[in-house]
């Protein structure tokens, strides 16, 4: 009953869907580019392709660079094969754009209704469906299962909280994720709670996102902008969420850091006007990443050198898409964002990669495991709210040992815990095997 409520649900939104779309396009353009590939229509293989095809969805931009090593392994593992990419946001496929140009094929997924998602498969032929994380669609489960195309939930996790709202649902819940073909956990507690929900063949590989390496050339980007900065503490706020910008900013106007900078770095790009605004409501002096950067003054080694950062300025705003890996380079310590809110908190690994020392709030409910082990491996310092934060930096500001220190943990723990992309691929080449021997 709930699976009929679900899809008649479908039948009634799917029209609501393209207003909401033109609506969010009012901020974020690109929801108005590809309409009718959320609705199955659009490219297509043509009858006489017969190369195995690798499915991936990567909902967002987050997803996105965490699937990153694993579709880079597949290309290498399988030059046989074409891959697509799909997405359901805009800058989840600019991010795609950026990290494989045309070594894919892209499109959005199409909405979770049985007819489009039937046209959709009908369309790319796929060999193999892989899904990132958290994306379980129980039209689209079926209808994989329907047309015979083994589909795997990759670097799964399911928290706490979404355990105990899943397993609500019951029986229903269970004849969903009892879908997948395979599910490839995180983390033992991710596997559990998967196992609970019904999900059969298991296996614990790890998190991808440990096999995502800052890439040197954002590295040396952001050393040059360092440089440019001068000889300033610096300070990160990484992937902040609506409502944090505010309390970041006070916790900054609080911090009693002589002469620090902010290089704050919201999570949605349709929000900079935004926070831009909030900046200067603040009465902060501030620049802007698109702006300051843009027009090098010398370039060396492939690397623009931009003019030197004035030092009236207290906040920049990183207004770019893709430089998070700069930033990082470019700062002392890190916050990571989505936890001084209850928001689940965001990923802290690309953070702990770059050598940066890390602090977070206390909502981190959807990197439980993570931020934990980093916690404990004194990569990371848990904050329990604005005032914490300000304490927090200041305290490592004034103690270059322990920040020192710090930045020497993050670089050993996200290196040890490296090598799920290695199994994951593995378990999907048989699967991919094993489908094309069949066929």
């Amino acid at each position: 009953m709930l699976r009929l409520v679900y899809r008649a649900a479908w039948w009634i939104v799917a029209p609501l869907a393209v207003l909401r779309l033109l609506i969010r396009s009012r901020k974020e353009r690109g929801y108005r580019e590809h309409i009718g590939e959320r609705f199955g229509r659009g490219p297509a293989r043509s009858a006489s392709d017969v190369a195995p095809l690798i499915w991936v969805h990567a909902v967002s931009v987050g997803e996105t660079r965490a699937a990153q090593p694993l579709i880079d392994a597949l290309l290498k593992a399988h030059p046989e094969a074409k891959l697509l990419l799909t997405h359901m946001t805009p800058s989840g496929r600019a991010t795609g754009v950026e990290l494989f140009g045309d070594r894919v094929m892209r499109s959005y997924l199409p909405y979770d209704s049985p007819r489009l998602v039937r046209r959709f498969l009908r369309a790319w032929r796929p060999s193999l469906g892989i899904v990132m994380e958290t994306e379980v669609w129980p039209t689209l489960i079926d209808e994989c299962k329907r047309a015979d195309v083994p589909l795997v939930l990759t670097n799964a996790r399911m928290s706490e909280r979404s355990y105990k709202r899943a397993a609500k649902f019951g029986r229903a819940v269970r004849e969903v994720f009892v879908g997948f073909s395979r599910v490839l956990a995180q983390t033992d507690a991710d596997a559990q709670r998967l196992a609970a929900l019904g999900a059969r063949n298991i296996a614990v590989l790890g998190n991808l996102k440990f096999d995502m390496s800052v890439l040197p050339e954002l590295i040396a980007r952001g050393q040059t902008w360092r440089s440019a900065i001068g000889d300033r503490p610096v300070w990160v706020a990484a992937s902040t969420r609506e409502g944090e910008e505010t309390l970041v900013l006070r916790t900054f106007a609080a911090l009693g850091v002589p002469d620090a900078l902010l290089i704050l770095v919201p999570r949605h790009p349709q929000r900079f006007d935004e926070i831009s605004a909030l900046i200067a409501a603040a009465g902060m002096t501030s620049a802007r990443r698109s702006v300051w950067a843009s027009k090098p003054v010398a370039a060396g080694s492939g690397v623009d050198v931009p003019e030197p950062l004035p030092s009236n300025v207290q906040v920049l705003l990183g207004d770019s898409m893709g430089e998070l890996g700069a930033y990082y380079a470019a700062a002392d310590l890190a916050f990571i964002g989505g936890s001084l809110l209850p928001l689940g908190g965001q990923n802290l690994i690309e953070a702990c990669a770059a050598g940066v020392p890390v602090l977070i709030g206390q909502h981190t409910f959807n990197f439980t495991q993570a931020t934990n082990d980093a916690i404990n491996a004194g990569a990371a310092l848990r904050v329990d709210d604005p005032q914490g934060l300000a304490r927090g930096l200041r305290e490592l500001f004034n103690d270059k040992p322990r920040r020192l220190a710090m930045s020497a943990a993050a670089s050993a723990f996200a290196a040890r815990h490296r090598g799920a992309t290695e199994g994951t691929v593995s378990v999907l080449g048989a699967l991919l095997e094993g489908e094309e021997a069949a066929r």
